[in-house]
């Protein structure tokens, strides 16, 4: 599918790039493949699906999936179909079983784990819409916990929605300028992802015009609130801890720079770990130092720069900040109630891990993964876990999101629905199947996997999908 795609290159950023450029990649090459539309990508969600039975799944579509190197659950994707089914209305995306997420974007959270490290608790400093975040939950297997922080108040609730889309019970979310948190939160991540914001200058093959206000003074402002961030996130890494810094821009100030500020501060607590082996042909954009640096043509992605730094020794704390937190408005549940809820949980084919705790708001019940808990006092939080139930005089009300996350697909309360069903369903219409279920309340399923609660009323079944996913116009199933 051609696109008409020139990508605005102002001069003095070619003049830049030149001076970045290794040796053996031309300017030429670099402004050809910027011109070039971005080759689409997802991920495969590994909390919801295996690898091999996504590839079994999607096999009779014409999907063509090409594997990326570096992200074993990775991979490009060419299809003829998506003027007329987006691949973000397929049942498969609803459903959470792939992210759309761009090739070069999952370099990060790749070198996060790299290397067997298998951190309990880590942060993910300016973390919408989700990508790396979602990323980093399925390496983790839902375990340990993930503080998924964004500063921007309407890209939170895109951060939530794609969390609960794919299943994810061990986010905790909070909104702040992420500058904050090496003084709130000294010393307390095994590992902390700092995706930070730049200018960039990799993203022209998605959009164009992304250049268009480009300035190398901007940049240099830019560079200066990145030094800032880099040096918040290293206080906030416990010695021992790995430390991911990466852009989608493409000039040395904003990442090679930005990386030796932080090395000639701390000379005797942070060291390099360099990335040359983190996959096959990462020679080809590996700088000097042990960086990635991803020009658009080497491997025909966006354009990004990664580094892994390790803190090799503690360092002198920040002062403590003086706001007050607030009274924390939650309760640990425990004995006897705790395990009424655990009981009533599963019976309707909710189960979870026994590192996550319940916690109880009024009449919310509330799961949250134990490895955040340390934390509360410390920082104001603006979503924990997951909420599982509300209470009221007959019971129990199972949470949508709850569903999502903590039902397997092959649950005994599970009822299949057809495609055009599953396609209601998302629509947000009552499903009227031709054999009614035998239990009044059931999880309905589709690819086996869980879609949400719905309650028998007569001959139809209610639908729960919350208001705000509900679809508009066509989704997945062929209709007349």
């Amino acid at each position: 599918m051609a696109h008409s795609h020139t990508a605005f290159l102002p001069q003095a950023f070619l003049d830049v790039i030149r001076d970045s450029l290794p040796v053996d990649q031309t300017l030429e090459s670099f402004i050809e493949y910027c011109q070039r539309p971005l080759r689409r990508s997802l991920r495969v969600n590994t909390l919801k699906i295996s690898v091999n039975d996504f590839l079994a799944l999607v096999a009779s579509y014409d999907w063509h999936l090409t594997p990326i190197p570096w992200c074993a659950e990775g991979f490009w994707i060419e299809r003829d179909d998506e003027e007329s089914l987006p691949l973000g209305s397929t049942a498969e995306h609803l459903s959470g079983l792939f992210y759309i997420q761009e090739a070069s974007s999952m370099l990060p959270v790749a070198a996060l784990f790299a290397d067997g490290n298998q951190p309990d608790r880590i942060m993910d400093v300016a973390a919408a819409p989700g990508s790396k975040t979602t990323q980093i939950a399925a390496r983790m297997g839902n375990h340990g916990a993930i503080l998924a922080n964004e500063y921007s108040a309407s890209r939170v609730k895109v951060l939530h929605a794609n969390i609960s889309r794919c299943g994810i019970s061990n986010v905790a979310l909070t909104h702040f300028d992420g500058r904050v948190f090496g003084a709130a939160l000294p010393e307390c991540f095994d590992a902390i992802l700092l995706d930070a914001p730049c200018s960039g200058e990799g993203v022209v093959r998605k959009d164009p015009d992304a250049l268009r206000n480009w300035t190398s003074e901007s940049t240099a402002s830019i560079a200066d609130t990145q030094r800032e961030l880099i040096a918040s996130a290293f206080h906030a890494l416990r010695p021992g801890g790995t430390l991911i810094y990466s852009t989608c821009t493409l000039n040395r100030e904003e990442n090679q720079q930005i990386c030796q500020w932080l090395l000639d501060e701390w000379p005797d607590a942070v060291e390099i770990a360099p990335l040359n082996d983190l996959f096959p042909e990462a020679n080809k954009a590996i700088t000097a130092e042990g960086y990635l640096h991803v020009f658009p043509q080497i491997y025909d992605c966006e354009g990004f720069f990664v580094a892994r730094l390790r803190k090799t020794a503690s360092v002198e704390a920040l002062p403590a900040p003086g706001y007050k937190v607030g009274k924390f408005p939650f309760v640990p549940m425990h004995g006897k109630q705790a395990a009424e809820v655990t009981a009533a949980a599963k019976q309707s084919g909710i189960v979870w891990q026994d590192d996550q705790q319940l916690w109880l708001r009024d009449k919310e019940i509330w799961l949250f993964p134990k490895e955040i808990i340390p934390l509360f006092g410390q920082v104001r939080f603006s979503r924990i876990g997951l909420r599982l139930a509300e209470q009221y005089n007959k019971g129990y009300r199972w949470q949508h999101e709850a569903v999502i996350a903590l039902v397997p697909g092959d649950s005994p309360l599970g009822f299949a629905l057809t495609e055009f069903e599953a396609d209601e369903w998302y629509h947000g219409r009552d499903i009227y199947p031709d054999v009614s279920p035998a239990l009044n309340e059931v999880v309905v399923t589709y690819q086996g996997q869980p879609l949400g609660l719905a309650r028998k009323v007569g001959s139809r079944l209610k639908n729960s999908y919350p208001r705000e996913l509900v679809r508009d116009g066509k989704l997945f199933a062929a209709r007349g």
